[in-house]
């Protein structure tokens, strides 16, 4: 499967991220067009959360430059990058007193005036959103007391209103058990369908991963080990190296992880798949 010819939206070009102007990971270099999807992969602490913040413009690269539809990041005001970009990281978000379609509602602002009224357009495309992520009927609840889950799919309902055309999230199947999981991946793959709209998000759970990412960027050590097609990437060579899983191996067949497993007690052993 070649690689999505489409308009690229978002790239980076001699990346560096980190904090206080100490590089975490280097030599990021990350193109995403529209209709695609492109998934972050790696250990913990690996540096997946740093870049996607930088790629949303919450912290300055340590060197080089993003560019958001062919614009360098930098010199785009907050105005200008909510129209284009938005995000869902894993930071929890605290309001007072806003029910869910309030919190939904921010994310129409970009595209209102001075006076952030929203119009009956603005409202069809709130309500759409939150349809979208089965959240409709929570409309009227208190966000903060909604489940974490609930929390999220309400979230990403406001990022999705915003009409960005490139969306970025933090591992964004955090809190939901696996209905929603599936449902949440299959909304992305949605979206990206309509070739309106790039994503670009990290992941932890590897089988969920395989199937909905177009490119699969692997970060390690301070650098991108690798990056490429899901079907190159998700071979066992190189998520072994990735995860360090000695004396354990990644199945390709199942999208589990193989352990050595004793099975008589007396040293003899057989691969076991565990997904």
């Amino acid at each position: 499967m070649a690689r999505i010819q489409d308009q690229i939206v978002l790239q980076t070009r001699g990346l560096s991220v980190g904090y206080d102007g100490n590089p975490l990971v280097q030599g990021v270099e990350i193109e995403v067009r529209l209709g695609e999807v492109v998934t972050l992969i790696g250990p913990n602490g690996a540096g997946k959360s740093t870049i996607l913040k930088t790629l949303a413009g919450q912290l300055a690269p340590c060197g080089g430059v993003v560019y958001l539809s062919g614009r360098d990041l930098s010199g785009l005001s907050p105005a200008q990058l909510a129209r284009e970009l938005s995000v869902l990281l894993t930071d929890r978000v605290r309001t007072d007193l806003l029910t869910c379609m309030d919190v939904v509602e921010m994310g129409r602002h970009p595209h209102t005036g001075r006076l952030g009224i929203l119009s009956d357009g603005d409202r069809a495309k709130v309500r759409a959103a939150m349809e979208l992520v089965n959240v409709w009927e929570l409309r009227h609840r208190d966000f903060m007391r909604l489940s974490d889950g609930q929390r999220q799919r309400v979230m990403l309902a406001r990022a999705i209103c915003q009409e960005p055309r490139v969306l970025i999230l933090d591992e964004p199947t955090n809190y939901l058990d696996i209905r929603y999981q599936i449902e949440l991946l299959d909304i992305l793959r949605r979206l990206v369908g309509r070739r309106e709209m790039g994503i670009v998000m990290s992941l932890h759970e590897l089988p969920l991963a395989r199937v909905v990412s177009d490119w699969v960027v692997c970060v390690k050590n301070g650098a991108v080990m690798a990056q490429g097609r899901a079907d190159e990437m998700f071979v066992s060579q190189t998520i072994d190296e990735l995860y360090d899983l000695e004396p354990g191996s990644f199945d390709p067949a199942t999208g589990g992880i193989r352990l050595p497993v004793r099975t008589d007690g007396l040293g003899a052993a057989e691969g076991k798949a565990h997904q």
